[in-house]
Formats: C-alpha cells, structure tokens, sequence
C-alpha cells in the first residue's frame, strides 16, 4: 500500500554529531544496526487507520522524510528533509501462524541494509489474517533514528488526532546548523580535550591470540545471561553505597575485563543518549554518542563502584562533541557498554537477604547465542530490561580473546557483584 505523506520543513544540511557517529561505526563495521521491533495489532484496527498512523509519523517527523546525500567516496553524505513524498507500508499474508510470519518479517527488516540514498528510513510492514491486522512490524535506519527518538514517536501518538499540534524536540536541520556555532564548538572542543586526558591515562593492551587460531569466522561470539541473582545483589550493593544499579554494573564489567585481560585499569565506552541536554529530549533523531571512563579497579568494589560513579557522571558530561574532530581514536580493542534498559531505578525497601541471592543463583541462565563476522570492539556488553532479573549479553572477539575466556567474562559480571553483596572485602580484579 502505498502511503503519501507532507510536513513542514525541508533542505540539505551536513549530518549532526550523532548521525555521523553512527554512520561512521556502520561502514567500520558493516552492521545494519536497524532498530525497531514488533507490537501485536490493537483489537479493531484496521489497514486504513494504519496506513494513516505511518503518514503521521513521516509527516510530523523530519527525520523519517530523510534521505542520505552523496558528497563523494571519501566524505560523509549531506542529509535531505523532503516535505512530500510517498512511502510504502509492506502487507504480509499471516499464513499458518501469525506470530511466526511477524518474526520472519522482523528479522528480514533488521538484517537487511537500507539504502539510506533511495530509501526512506522506516519499514513498516503489516500481518494481515484476511483484512484483519495481527501484527506491526516497525524498522528504523539508526543513522537518522536512535532508540529514545522511537520513544519520542510513540509519545507524539498522542497528538494522533491533532496533526497541528507542534511538534516539541530539536529538529535535525536545526540541529546541524546550531552544532556549527560558536557554543556547541566550544562544548565539543571541552569534552575532546576531556577524551584526551582519559586516553593518556589507558595502558597499552596487548594482543593475544585465540586459544583456537582455527576458529576463523564467525570472529565475534555473543553470551546471553539472565540472573535474578544479580538484580538482587545489584539492590544489596545500592542499599550499602547509596548509589544505583548503573554505577554499580559498570564497576562489575570493569573488573570482570580486568579479569579477562589482566590489567587492572579498565577502558570503557559508554552509549551516551545525549537526551537530557536542552531541547533533546523530545528530538526524533539520531543523538546518542559515546562517553570513556577508565577507572582502576585495584581496590575494594565498593570504591571502585565510587569511581565508576564519578567516571560516569564525567562521561555523560563529555557524551556531546564532533567525533569528526578528534585526534585520535580508541582501538580496535576498545569495550563498550550500551544500557539499553528504561526501568533502572533501583527498588526501595529492605535490602535482600543473602539466602536470597544465594537461592537465586539456580534461576539464572548462561548460553552462548548468535555469531557475526563483524561488531565492534573486543567485548561489547548489552543490558537490558526483563523483570526481576537482570538480562545482558556480552559480545566478545574470538581473535584477540578465546571463547572460554569471553564466557568467563560474561559470568564474572554476576559474581563480581555477588562477591560484593556478600563479603565486599573480598571482592577485586
């Protein structure tokens, strides 16, 4: 079906910050890293009001009427807002089963690249039993679209009867033009400098080879982890340093790299959303960069949770700058940290017990999940939302580090924070 659409605001501009990020982590590493996901369809909706919903969103939103510039092989691409165009919206036969048509349709949007210079930056695609809609399949192209900006969509759904109502956030050809004044060049040229600093303070890594040099590819192996017990022992560990589960798990990876790597200084980059900066936090764009901490982890886990803190705050602080004016770069070996959970403010009440924790260290799970040729970074960990646990998985190269140490690491990020719930003088890399 194909769907027309209009909005105000159109031109070329270069791509901001956060866009030229992405753009640039995707030809280094050549990933799709397509964000969206599936949503069964509300009782009565029909394929009109669908197709009505997915011209509101294109025609309120800059971003989604966006399409990629080439300025040549070696230079980034301009961004273009159009004002009109027409969009297709993908119907799918629900065949034998609904759900299964829905996931094959998920996984062929998400693994299949946009072409960012023909192609508008949303898939959507419709489950149909009949006429009747039983599943919504939303893709995104991350170059124009991070994870808060689909936030920021599905909150504008409420002006779904009122198409006039202002749309709030910066837009992204405003924001282009702002980040080449004088303010946004100095905020960029404080938190470079800030990188700098951290970076002197980074030993050198050295580069081990694989237990197996044989394993070839697929070169970066993912373990996916579930631990109850590590939910609770994250609300131990909170109670006793007032600080929350953020800190905390990032203090437990840093000692779990340690670990792994043997070196007791740890490199992190964090994903930085950027959302809590003037203006941003209703944006439907591309924002989220990276922040560095590096924080010693020969020390109790209690201090180091304090300087993780501290690392933290620092990195959020310098999450904002032009990545394009760096002098340097982390290498290859860099790790990374994505906290992609919404609920993460710790629970109140009394702290758990120890037989608590120690009993629900039998619910958890550890298994080894997908293979790439390509990710990035040496260990790349994901947390993410699951209720009354805490569920990650950790990414890890099989040609710097073998399978079982990058497994050993995985696990480590639950004991490190159990140890220390349970006997934190104990605890270190």
């Amino acid at each position: 079906m194909v769907v027309a659409f209009a909005g105000d605001g159109g031109g070329v501009e270069e791509l901001t910050w956060g866009q030229r990020d992405v753009w640039d982590l995707m030809r280094r590493t050549g990933r799709t890293m397509n964000i969206g996901g599936t949503v069964p369809a509300a009782p009565g909706d029909t394929v009109e009001h669908l197709a009505g919903l997915l011209r509101f969103i294109v025609s309120r939103h800059q971003a989604l009427r966006t399409r990629l510039v080439s300025t040549g092989a070696h230079t980034p691409p301009r961004q273009e807002v159009h004002r009109s165009g027409e969009i297709a919206m993908e119907l799918v036969a629900a065949g034998a089963d609904a759900a299964v048509t829905a996931e094959a349709l998920r996984v062929r949007y998400q693994t299949t690249h946009f072409d960012p210079f023909g192609e508008w930056p949303v898939r959507m695609g419709v489950v149909v039993d009949g006429a009747r809609p039983t599943h919504v399949v939303l893709m995104y192209y991350h170059v124009l679209v991070d994870g808060f900006g689909i936030d920021a969509i599905v909150r504008d759904l409420a002006n779904l009867a009122d198409p006039s109502a202002p749309v709030l956030g910066v837009r992204p050809l405003e924001l282009a033009a702002r980040q080449r004044e004088t303010a946004a060049l100095r905020q960029s040229e404080k938190a470079l400098r800030h990188w700098e600093r951290q970076l002197d303070r980074v030993p050198p890594r050295p580069h081990p080879e694989p237990a197996d040099p044989g394993l070839g590819a697929p070169r970066h192996w993912e373990v996916v982890c579930s631990s109850p017990a590590l939910a609770l022992a994250v609300r131990a560990v909170a109670a006793r340093t007032g600080l929350a589960s953020g800190p905390i798990l990032l203090a437990a990876y840093a000692t779990a790299l340690a670990r792994a790597t043997g070196i007791a200084t740890a490199a992190v980059q964090i994903v930085v959303s950027n959302r809590f900066r003037p203006g941003f936090a209703e944006a439907v764009t591309s924002l989220r960069q990276f922040g560095l901490c590096v924080l010693g982890t020969d020390a109790p886990f209690d201090e180091v949770v304090a300087r993780s803190w501290a690392a933290m705050l620092a990195a959020l602080k310098h999450g904002y700058y032009d990545g394009a004016a760096a002098g340097r770069d982390l290498e290859a070996w860099s790790c990374y940290l994505n906290d992609r959970r919404r609920g993460t403010d710790d629970p109140t009440g009394e702290p758990p017990t120890a037989g608590a924790i120690r009993a629900a260290q039998a619910e958890g799970s550890v298994r080894w999940g997908v293979r790439e040729d390509t990710y990035d970074g040496t260990f790349y960990l994901h947390l993410e939302d699951e209720p009354g646990r805490i569920a990650y998985t950790l990414w890890g190269d099989t040609h710097r580090y073998a399978p079982a140490v990058i497994e050993r690491c995985a696990r480590d990020l639950e004991t490190v924070v159990i140890e220390a719930a349970l006997a934190p003088a104990t605890v270190g890399a």
